[in-house]
């Protein structure tokens, strides 16, 4: 399976705050055996938290909260788990973007144990959209698989460490932050579908309506890329859903027809979204990752397919069950220029790193390939003295 499934989620009409569309999913029936409830870590999370990562390497990034996931099925510990969403992290005073680095105080994913110790008591705390970041930054980390001459000494013995890019917190997106405080949560919501100047910005997803309106809050906080952040600086106003139901031909004589046209109306209003506003997030075909395998869940992290051509490409995680329906969902929009650099290292992995072979995969010359390189931020893995000498004896030749 390699598409994302939302099967058991509807859309509802959306709701708009100047450019910010907020689309809700509702399901007829929550996800049974899975639970998810917020980690908060109070003051110890701080602006460049660094997480072991289990290979000898570190993942450093702002961090304010995990999410555990409870396949028993309990929200949590009651009391303990309300607080613990209701309460959250502030940033005073710092820059606005925040670093993702991959280069300790806890895993990416851990496994975590009730009260009781008990194996039926036993849950997962993971840090959301940091898997999915963390395997961004891990594609094809240890550099050239073969030696060749014109990569440098750093790319045979570090390949690409440090890997960094640049996110934004929710709470620095004009608008994102009034935007979720006056969303009017629907009975049976949940998840929603973020638009930001029209342009799908992250898709979240949990399994139960109570987990939604604990954890709805945790947007403003989550990681958002530079084109969503620059949507919603230059981008204008987006329209509102409206329903025009026409009484042309009498059909409308009671509540009950009123009631079926505005059911009608929001049905097309769901067809007309998942069929255009959100193709390419539900169309694409990932990559997926297993980290860990729960109790008739798993929990996977994906990449695109790093295509070039215009389509908008998400990285994510997500819980899906034996199915393959997605439980928990969560998406991080990538800049061109984040799926530039990834679609180079994935020609550069498919021709073991020679160079002439990758320049003629992608149908440019050798010159242009070592530029692009340099463009991509990986100039320091380049040996310059050799490409030179290669270039003049390609010249001479």
């Amino acid at each position: 399976m390699t598409r994302i499934d939302l099967t058991g989620l509807e859309t509802r009409p959306a709701q708009v705050w100047g450019g910010v569309r907020l689309v809700p999913l509702v399901r007829a029936e929550p996800v049974s055996g899975l639970r998810l409830h917020r980690e908060v870590y109070g003051r110890q999370a701080h602006l460049a938290d660094v997480v072991d990562v289990g290979d000898g390497t570190a993942y450093t990034s702002y961090i304010p909260h995990g999410f555990v996931a409870d396949w028993t099925g309990n929200a949590g510990d009651g009391d303990a788990a309300r607080e613990s969403a209701a309460y959250g992290t502030r940033l005073g005073g710092e820059p606005e973007t925040v670093p993702v680095v991959r280069g300790v105080h806890h895993r990416l994913a851990k496994r975590k144990r009730g009260k009781g110790g008990g194996r039926a008591e036993s849950r997962l705390r993971f840090l959301p959209l940091h898997l999915a970041l963390e395997g961004y930054l891990a594609l094809h980390f240890g550099g050239p698989s073969v030696v060749w001459e014109e990569w440098s000494r750093q790319a045979v013995r570090e390949g690409l460490s440090p890997r960094a890019e640049a996110a934004y917190a929710g709470w620095s997106v004009p608008g994102l932050g009034e935007a979720l405080r006056v969303f009017e949560i629907h009975p049976g919501q949940c998840g929603l579908l973020l638009y930001v100047a029209d342009a799908l910005a992250a898709a979240f997803v949990v399994p139960h309506p109570d987990d939604y309106r604990l954890l709805h809050p945790t947007l403003v906080e989550d990681l958002y890329g530079e084109l969503v952040h620059q949507y919603a600086y230059y981008g204008a106003p987006v329209p509102e859903f409206t329903a025009r139901i026409r009484d042309a031909a009498g059909g409308v004589r009671s509540l009950a027809d009123l009631r079926a046209a505005a059911v009608a109306q929001e049905r097309g209003w769901a067809e007309a979204h998942d069929g255009l506003m959100a193709r390419d997030l539900l169309e694409t075909s990932y990559r997926f990752e297993r980290v860990y395998r729960m109790d008739g869940f798993e929990l996977l992290r994906f990449v695109p397919p790093f295509a070039r051509g215009g389509a908008e490409q998400h990285i994510g995680e997500l819980i899906r069950d034996h199915k393959g329906r997605a439980a928990y969902l969560k998406t991080f929009r990538l800049s061109e220029n984040q799926i530039r650099r990834g679609y180079l290292l994935q020609r550069l992995a498919d021709c073991d790193w020679h160079l002439g072979r990758t320049a003629e995969a992608l149908g440019t010359s050798y010159q242009e390939l070592v530029r692009r390189i340099h463009r991509a931020g990986f100039g320091s893995l380049i040996n310059a003295h050799e490409v030179a000498r290669r270039l003049r004896a390609s010249q001479e030749g």
